[in-house]
C-alpha cells in the first residue's frame, strides 16, 4: 500500500498533535515492542513512535524492523520520532484523500 504524496501530507498533518504511543528503551526494537505496535496500529492506524538513542543508522534499523514486522508504512521521521501508518481493513478510522 504505497501512499501518495497528498496522503502523506494529510497523515503528517494529523500526526502533528499526536503524542508518542510507543517509546523504545535501551534494548531498542524488540519482538515485544513490535507486538505492542501492531496492537496500537490496529486500534489507531496512525501511531507516533519515539526511537531509542543511537546514531542515524541504528534508528533506521529500528524503523525497518518495526515497519516490516507490522506491515506499516513510514509516513515521516524527524530525529528520534517516527510516524507509522497501517490501514485497518475491517474498520477504517481515517479517510485518506485520493
Amino acid at each position: 500500500m504505497a501512499l501518495s504524496p497528498s496522503q502523506r501530507r494529510y497523515l503528517r498533518s494529523l500526526a502533528h498533535d499526536l503524542s508518542a504511543v510507543i517509546l523504545l528503551g535501551a534494548k531498542g526494537a524488540t519482538e515485544a515492542v513490535r507486538k505492542e505496535l501492531d496492537l496500537a496500529l490496529s486500534q489507531h492506524e496512525l501511531v507516533k513512535v519515539k526511537l531509542s538513542g543511537g546514531d542515524k543508522e541504528e534508528r533506521q534499523q529500528q524503523i525497518d524492523f518495526l515497519t516490516e514486522g507490522t506491515q506499516s508504512e513510514n509516513v515521516q521521521q524527524i530525529g528520534h520520532i517516527v510516524v507509522l501508518f497501517r490501514r485497518n481493513e475491517d474498520e477504517p478510522k481515517l479517510a485518506l484523500p485520493r
